[in-house]
């Protein structure tokens, strides 16, 4: 399918959220987020791929955010201590505020594959596709981070 106005619209709204949150997964900063899904979109516009369904389209956002994202840390050499904020899209409001950091503070190997298996339901051969890394090693990757999700939870006695 060629990209037209009208399919850009639609598949704005349709994924802005994923988006959004791949992104601030990676820089963990509000406004730098916002800018690099806006970047996200524009080159999205100005792509002149033809993409076979709307999978297609969500893994080349989910990939573009990804590099987009790891390219702005590289540059930027800065990680933000920005506090949690309510406001970010991608998180249910039903969802203890608690868990959600505890994610977010999880390294970046870990953090990243589980917000895409349990917030975008991805499977693991999707998001091997999409991070451009071995099955084994998403799974490897998914398992270590509820480890480490797992501990800090109890931690706090949530568990």
């Amino acid at each position: 399918m060629k990209m037209t106005q009208d399919l850009f619209l639609e598949i704005y709204d349709k994924y802005k959220n994923t988006v959004y949150s791949v992104i601030f997964n990676y820089v963990k900063n509000v406004e730098d987020t916002a800018d690099l899904q806006q970047e996200v979109f524009i080159k999205l516009f100005n792509n002149q791929t033809e993409y076979e369904n709307d999978e297609h389209i969500k893994a080349w956002l989910i990939r573009v955010s990804a590099n987009m994202s790891k390219n702005h840390l590289r540059n930027k050499k800065h990680v933000s201590d920005e506090p949690f904020s309510e406001d970010i899209p991608f998180y249910d409001k039903k969802e203890n505020d608690d868990l959600v950091k505890e994610v977010l503070a999880l390294p970046e190997k870990y953090r990243i594959p589980i917000h895409l298996f349990y917030y975008e339901d991805y499977s693991i051969k999707q998001i091997s596709e999409v991070l451009e890394t071995p099955e084994a090693t998403v799974k490897v990757r998914l398992k270590r981070g509820r480890e480490k999700l797992k501990k800090s939870l109890k931690k706090e006695d949530w568990l």
